[in-house]
């Protein structure tokens, strides 16, 4: 394995719910904000599918827009890190870290039927009351929110420590902007923008818009007041 010799460690972050922040000097805390994302939103369906009446239509047709949201982001953010992320680092890394880095693989084939199994439920709720289907979709949410979590704790606690330890922030840089911001459209981040923003504690995203651009803050902004009131139809029944 070839080890980045450098003392410019950047300060990185501790988001509600994320388990580790490894030392390095790749500034990875954007990566960070879509994991709080991710984790805020499988609590917030899970909730929401547990106590939602089978009969509330509108509500689960709010939901099943809000579900596709999460999933489109979801798959965006895994096919980078598969297209681009892992064969970079397959390249460079040991035996023990190859493991590692292919597990990463196997938990997003694990993770993506669960996913489209809620979907399915989302969709059939939407149009149905249907109390089995209701049942269980709430457990389908329950087994994706443990599942997700036990992936993003393996990626945080060890795949970014290898990114930390065989790459440079020019090198993130790049892989970035080849495979997670290249091609995204317009439509995609209006959504994206205000979703990943919801519920980060201020100061940190004041430094993330920041580090992103005016553009994003701008964005926030105008598309923040629409976005969360979608998120008060959805999970209305929560709390």
């Amino acid at each position: 394995m070839s080890t980045i010799q450098t003392t410019a460690y950047v300060e990185q972050w501790r988001l509600p719910r994320q388990v580790a922040a490894p030392e390095g000097p790749v500034d990875v805390k954007m990566m960070y904000v879509m994991h709080h994302a991710f984790r805020r939103d499988l609590v917030m369906f899970a909730e929401a599918a547990a106590v939602t009446p089978a009969d509330d239509r509108e509500t689960w047709g709010a939901l099943s827009r809000r579900w596709q949201v999460f999933s489109e982001i979801l798959h965006h953010h895994h096919s980078g890190e598969d297209a681009g992320l892992w064969p970079w680092l397959l390249e460079v890394v040991d035996a023990g870290e190859r493991a590692t880095l292919e597990a990463m693989e196997a938990e997003h084939a694990e993770i993506d039927p669960i996913l489209q199994a809620c979907a399915a439920g989302f969709a059939r709720l939407s149009t149905h009351a249907d109390e089995d289907t209701r049942a269980a979709l709430a457990v389908r949410l329950c087994a994706a929110k443990e599942s997700l979590g036990r992936h993003l704790r393996h990626e945080e606690t060890q795949a970014i420590a290898i990114v930390q330890s065989v790459m440079t922030q020019e090198e993130w840089e790049g892989l970035e902007a080849e495979h997670f911001r290249r091609g995204v459209p317009l439509r995609q981040v209006l959504k994206l923008v205000p979703w990943c923003a919801h519920d980060v504690p201020g100061p940190l995203r004041r430094q993330a818009f920041a580090k992103s651009g005016k553009a994003n803050e701008l964005l926030w902004r105008l598309t923040r007041p629409a976005f969360e009131r979608r998120e008060r139809v959805a999970f209305r029944h929560v709390r």
